[in-house]
């Protein structure tokens, strides 16, 4: 009766359990939750994948920078001729060039034409790049091109015979926690395989404007740098450029580039030795909940255009300041670090429709991209206006600042440039909301909730206007003295 009972109360309260007969009695043991487990071994994919992934050795001569100072000694001391010869000799010797090594890893990615891909950072200054094989074999290597915003190089070795390559995977269709596997070369051990999951994606680490990594927990050390990251079926999925650590050894935050970005950037080094990435010719920053509620628009999405390039494809295209780009080619832009990659990654030439939000109404707009060119320079120049006679000058004070109207005087007093018009901020109330936004005296206000001002009474026209909407900030537009614009949420609760 007792084993019955035992067994119908445990079943009666929800466990599972497993008879099993000792001595004519049946004992029950609880069964465990099926658990999913990783892969069993990945020795065969690791075999399989090593002739393709190989060593990067560089070799640069630099020129010593620090000469060793003599200690001062009393003159007649018996030391000092003993410290001159002693330093002249250190100082000769630190003059000489010297030969720095660096390690790194790669990946075949075209066996036949030799083509090798890795980091820029790895090969960058380099005098001499040599590919070292899993067999044994060395190879000297060109280099096709580099990409120094997204840390990629294409180099090419001239095999005597096909080389074992690897190809590109699908990064969009990797998940978090699905298994991925690093083989590289860390600390210049040689080929090394080690596993983990994908912890992470679309990681923003702050190294490019186009930072897009998957993290990983792959050990990934020093010298994986522009090793390959694969999947289990044996892609490419990744490539291994930047880790995480305050002692320079895996702590588990490893970063890889996508093979999305890497494979468009690659195949325009082997081109044109060059990358050459569409332009859209505006300057973008972030959707805040505050800039959403202030447009009107419910949830922050996004990126909002604070200003135009003249002449650019924008322009041409009739986007304005003020506008929120929420589309970019049928692709929907959810934050403002999207876009540019978004724009980035589209051919050059091609027309695509760019949506936006304008005073509360979706616009679609036909925009033509054009060649962003890498090494562009803006050069800006101020001219020293010859001093106005002081006058009077109208003031108000609206959400924590006083304004003016822009005049000769003020654009003297706070260096402003000709071309900035608007309603000129002559300070700032200690604590305000405005303060808390670092607005500064010398501040232009352009616009306010996306219409024009040109005087202090515009200003406060508009505040109230957004006051009695019942809003609960207003969107300035404001340039600084340069003229350089950008958006600003402004609290109105209180005034």
């Amino acid at each position: 009766m007792a084993p019955e009972f035992f067994h119908r109360r445990m079943t009666r309260i929800g466990f599972a359990a497993a008879g099993i007969v000792l001595g004519g009695m049946v004992a029950f043991q609880p069964v465990q939750p099926a658990k999913a487990q990783g892969p069993v071994s990945v020795a065969d994919l690791a075999e399989n994948l090593a002739d393709a992934v190989v060593n990067i050795s560089t070799a640069q001569t630099v020129q010593a920078q620090r000469s060793v100072p003599m200690p001062e000694v009393p003159d007649g001391s018996p030391f000092q001729e003993f410290f001159e010869e002693f330093f002249d000799r250190q100082n000769r010797d630190n003059d000489q060039p010297r030969r720095v090594q660096s390690l790194g890893s790669g990946f075949v990615l075209d066996g036949t034409e030799g083509i090798i891909v890795t980091n820029n950072h790895v090969i960058e200054g380099a005098d001499e790049v040599t590919v070292n094989f899993n067999d044994g074999t060395k190879l000297r290597a060109d280099v096709l091109g580099i990409d120094d915003k997204t840390d990629i190089a294409v180099l090419k070795v001239d095999p005597p015979k096909p080389l074992k390559a690897v190809s590109f995977g699908d990064s969009d269709v990797i998940r978090v926690g699905d298994w991925v596997m690093a083989i590289g070369n860390p600390f210049g051990l040689g080929g090394t395989v080690t596993v983990g999951i994908v912890s992470a994606r679309n990681r923003d680490i702050n190294a490019g404007p186009y930072d897009n990594f998957i993290q990983t927990d792959a050990s990934i050390n020093r010298g994986n740098s522009g090793g390959p990251l694969f999947d289990m079926q044996g892609n490419v999925v990744g490539i291994n450029t930047a880790i995480i650590s305050p002692s320079g050894g895996s702590i588990g935050i490893g970063f890889a580039i996508p093979a999305k970005t890497a494979i468009r950037v690659i195949d325009q080094l082997r081109e044109f030795g060059e990358t050459r990435r569409g332009w859209l010719g505006v300057r973008i920053q972030e959707v805040t909940d505050e800039i959403a509620e202030s447009l009107g628009m419910g949830d922050a999405r996004g990126a909002l255009v604070a200003g135009v390039t003249e002449g650019g494809p924008a322009e041409k295209g009739k986007i304005e300041a003020g506008d929120v780009i929420i589309r970019f080619d049928g692709r929907r832009v959810a934050t403002m670090r999207e876009l540019p990659r978004m724009v980035a990654e589209t051919a050059v030439g091609k027309e695509v429709e760019v949506t936006v939000l304008r005073k509360g109404k979706e616009v679609p707009i036909k925009v033509t991209l054009e060649r962003l060119e890498e090494n562009e320079v803006i050069e800006t120049s101020t001219e020293t206006e010859e001093q106005t006679p002081d006058k009077p000058v109208d003031k108000s004070e609206v959400l924590g600042m006083t304004l003016a109207e822009l005049d000769d005087a003020l654009r003297q007093q706070f260096s402003i440039d000709e071309d900035v018009t608007g309603v000129v901020i002559t300070e700032v109330k200690p604590g305000s909301s405005a303060e808390e936004k670092r607005v500064m005296a010398g501040d232009v206000i352009k616009e306010v909730a996306q219409e024009t001002v040109a005087t202090p009474a515009d200003v406060e026209a508009q505040i109230k206007k957004l006051k009695d909407e019942g809003r609960r900030s207003a969107l300035l537009l404001l340039a600084n003295p340069t003229g350089d614009v950008r958006f600003v949420p402004v609290r109105i609760e209180d005034q």
